[in-house]
């Protein structure tokens, strides 16, 4: 952590040592998203109202970063082996951010400007208790088709195919960022994306392999479709950072590995630059999309995102549970694809 009482300064030369110190990684990140740059300037002046919404209603919280000093690529593993295999080769540290409430003002983002959107989807009551049970073959015989749907509609793909869930049900004598009992995950307490660009085209081939060669010459991306499953959320709420405050050199490549592939994520360096919102009181029919890949480069391609512990929450909080889905959407009649870089 920044020593107390750091100021903006200080932080900021923090920030600029990080990223000389990372120059290798920096310039993978640089040019996989080098298109950011040009985006952001171009809607400034849009993006204007967006940070007047600060000045509103935000509450202030340390969000977890990639510490830097580190000498090799991030990598973290899916499964643990305490002693044999660790979580991670890296570190994380806490950084003081404002976070917003959106609440009421949910029009001012959208997937291709933000990359990230809040809508309203209600599902029934029994699906719910579904995912809360870990009924994973319920909910993907009656869970998945509604947000197949929802993601065609919303988006105008026409194929969408979901290619994993994700429950978390917070449980205090857990690490926070570790695991709970069997299908119990815990909200991811660190910064990160959850896709980098350049593995896209890997998770296409990976799923839908006799397809993917025609499917890839059309426009790609992967949604995150995330919703509280108990309501309003009082405990470790999703923040979201807007896209239009990320710097390329923010974003560094990491790998995930699974038990016979590897995947590729972003971790992300501290920038006080950064703008974090959420949504106060969510509830389970209020949905968050986070786009975490688009072959489309001129407009919001990844969004940072972390769990974070709001100091209004009450003294003996709604632990929180919540979904995610993750899905491949595509628009196949969208032949202008310009890249999985």
């Amino acid at each position: 952590m920044p020593p107390r009482g750091s100021s903006p300064e200080d932080l900021k030369s923090i920030s600029s040592s990080v990223r000389r110190q990372m120059s290798g990684w920096v310039h993978k990140a640089k040019r996989t998203v080098h298109e950011m740059t040009t985006t952001t300037t171009a809607k400034r002046s849009e993006y204007d109202k967006v940070v007047k919404l600060e000045k509103s209603n935000t509450v202030q919280t340390n969000l977890w970063y990639l510490k830097p000093g580190f000498t090799a690529k991030p990598t973290f593993v899916s499964v643990t082996v305490p002693g044999v295999f660790e979580s991670s080769n890296v570190e994380h540290e806490a950084y003081p951010h404002e976070v917003t409430d959106v609440r009421g003002h949910e029009r001012l983002f959208s997937l291709d400007k933000s990359g990230f959107e809040f809508i309203h989807n209600a599902v029934p009551d029994e699906i719910i208790q579904h995912i809360r049970n870990n009924e994973d073959e319920e909910v993907e015989r009656k869970y998945y088709p509604r947000i197949e749907e929802l993601l065609k509609k919303h988006t105008g793909a026409d194929r969408v195919f979901i290619f994993d869930h994700t429950v978390r049900k917070r449980i205090p004598q857990y690490p926070s960022d570790g695991r709970g009992p069997v299908g119990a995950r815990q909200p991811a307490l660190r910064v990160h994306v959850d896709q980098a660009p350049s593995a896209g085209a890997g998770r296409v081939k990976r799923h839908l392999p006799d397809e993917a060669e025609k499917l890839l010459e059309g426009r790609v991306q992967i949604i995150n479709v995330w919703r509280p499953l108990v309501g309003p959320i009082e405990d470790h709420p999703l923040a979201v950072a807007d896209y239009r405050s990320v710097n390329p050199e923010d974003l560094i490549a990491s790998d995930l590995l699974y038990p016979g592939h590897t995947g590729e994520t972003y971790s992300v360096l501290y920038n006080p630059e950064h703008r974090w919102y959420y949504k106060s009181r969510q509830q389970n029919d209020e949905v968050i999309l986070i786009k975490c890949f688009d072959t489309k480069t001129d407009r919001a391609r990844v969004t940072p995102h972390t769990a974070f512990k709001d100091p209004t929450s009450p003294e003996n909080p709604r632990l929180r549970e919540s979904i995610e889905i993750r899905a491949l959407v595509f628009h196949t009649q969208d032949n202008d694809r310009e890249g999985f870089a």
